[in-house]
């Protein structure tokens, strides 16, 4: 199975841009050895695309039968860190191509256009500026892989 982190802007540079491309090669050194295939980070700029619905659709895509896909929303369930390394295990396991966390723009995700069958998680209820909620999910990513795979990274 292949992770992927996508996302509405491009980050160029800057201290966020290093912490993500950090925590995805920490994720990618360790995922092979717990049975991913890979892991990256997806840029979209949508910069010229005003509608949000058009937006969340180009976001949103994906293939139902064999990939799943996760939308980071305020209004999503909150795993934990070990749910969250459980349920990537169990999609692994159960021959899911493609995971893809998805976050939207500034103005997230216009709900008329997210199909019931996405999941939806939040990594609390308050408001996160969009380059710290990717370096979240980029770290999010890495922690899932590090428990998977019994580092001492994450500690209960």
């Amino acid at each position: 199975m292949k992770i992927i982190l996508r996302a509405d802007g491009i980050i160029r540079s800057g201290p966020e841009r290093l912490l993500i491309d950090d925590y995805i090669k920490r994720a990618k050194s360790t995922s092979r050895a717990v049975g991913f295939l890979d892991v990256f980070e997806e840029q979209i700029n949508l910069r010229a695309v005003k509608a949000l619905s058009e937006k969340t659709k180009i976001l949103t895509r994906y293939n139902s039968s064999n990939e799943k896909l996760i939308i980071l929303d305020e209004r999503g369930l909150q795993p934990t860190s070990k749910q969250i390394s459980k349920q990537f295990s169990h999609w692994r396991d159960n021959n899911i191509r493609k995971l893809i966390l998805v976050i939207g723009g500034a103005n997230g995700f216009d709900q008329s256009n997210v199909s019931n069958d996405i999941i939806r998680w939040a990594f609390g209820q308050q408001t996160w500026p969009h380059k710290m909620v990717r370096v979240m999910a980029a770290e999010q990513i890495y922690r899932a892989m590090s428990i998977l795979s019994s580092t001492p990274y994450h500690r209960d």
